[in-house]
């Protein structure tokens, strides 16, 4: 299962104790301050597909920095805590409302910083000073809690209608053995699969997004769970089904939700792909049909069949020309 979205809380360790030691007994002081505390880094560690660590753990703690010791002896500042995430990862500050997207920031990026030590007594040794056997406790270490986001990295995402073939598009052009059925968000997750272009010189990731329905963009149906996935992919491949009794309604209304998510969706490329075309009754009648209804569509347009690899094989030219522009 695809974890690709989970909720942490960061807390960077306290910094150690500062020490109230003396030279000779009640002489000078020589107490050492105390160590900093760990930070905490994020970085990227591209073997990872999903967010389910932190799933199951919710909380990140880094160690306290070491405290002072006797003759000025500082203690050891604490080795930093790196947390790592999958590619296309990004951070979201629920306090604060800042984004930190990984894949646009120097790695490893620094989250919460941890405490500085304490002072020891010996920063004290000062003339008439009578608090020589003062000392300051180690400062507690940033806390920070986030919002964690897997964005999918795909080349392509196949967006449409539930039961547009999506799925079953994926299974044949990138054979990702998506499991298919005939009923709504049978997709509930979304799906990579590779596609190889070009005699397999050239490697296209596609990605089948769960299915979209009117008013996604308020989150009904799978909502957001769609929408933040397609603002990475370079090329949208609009899937509409030949069943359609109104494919320009259908088309129309997926643009409407992704405009109303985020409207620079809106200037991605794009191909139509109407699927299904297996099902025609008659062939020549039913491809005019669907292809007027779209005329006012700019855009490549293009009919497939999973049954028909000619077809197949035509858009999958398409998709890496498409990619090139």
């Amino acid at each position: 299962m695809l974890i690709d979205e989970a909720t942490i809380t960061v807390i960077a360790g306290p910094g150690g104790s500062g020490h109230v030691a003396f030279y000779n007994g009640r002489g000078k002081p020589c107490g050492g301050d105390g160590g900093q505390g760990g930070h905490i880094y994020a970085d990227i560690k591209p073997q990872l597909s999903s967010l389910y660590t932190y799933l199951e753990r919710k909380e990140y703690k880094s160690d306290r920095g070491e405290d002072g010791g006797t003759f000025n002896c500082a203690g050891k500042d604490t080795a930093p805590l790196t947390l790592y995430f999958p590619s296309g990862t990004v951070l979201t500050d629920m306090e604060t409302g800042e984004e930190i997207d990984l894949s646009l920031v120097q790695l490893p990026y620094l989250l919460c910083k941890g405490g500085h030590g304490g002072w020891g007594n010996s920063h004290f040794n000062l003339a008439n000073n009578a608090l020589f056997d003062r000392a300051n406790d180690g400062r507690h270490g940033e806390t920070r809690r986030f919002k964690v986001i897997m964005r999918l990295i795909a080349d392509a995402g196949l967006i449409g209608f539930p039961n547009a073939g999506k799925s079953s598009l994926l299974n044949v052009l990138t054979a990702a053995h998506v499991r298919v059925a005939d009923y709504p968000f049978t997709t509930l997750e979304p799906n990579l699969g590779v596609l190889y272009g070009n005699g397999g010189y050239t490697r296209v990731v596609l990605a089948d997004i769960p299915g979209l329905i009117e008013g996604a963009s308020e989150g009904k149906g799978l909502g957001h769970k769609f929408l933040k996935h397609i603002e990475k992919v370079s090329l949208l491949l609009h899937c509409i089904s030949s069943e359609s009794d109104d494919p320009l309604r259908d088309y129309t209304q997926i643009r409407a939700e992704l405009g109303a998510y985020n409207p620079a969706l809106l200037e991605k490329k794009e191909l139509i792909v109407l699927t299904k075309s297996d099902l025609w009754t008659d062939p020549k009648k039913d491809e005019k049909r669907l292809l007027t209804s779209l005329k006012t569509v700019k855009g490549e347009k293009i009919c497939v069949s999973i049954a028909d690899d000619e077809s197949l094989g035509e858009l999958a030219q398409m998709v890496v020309e498409a990619l090139k522009k």
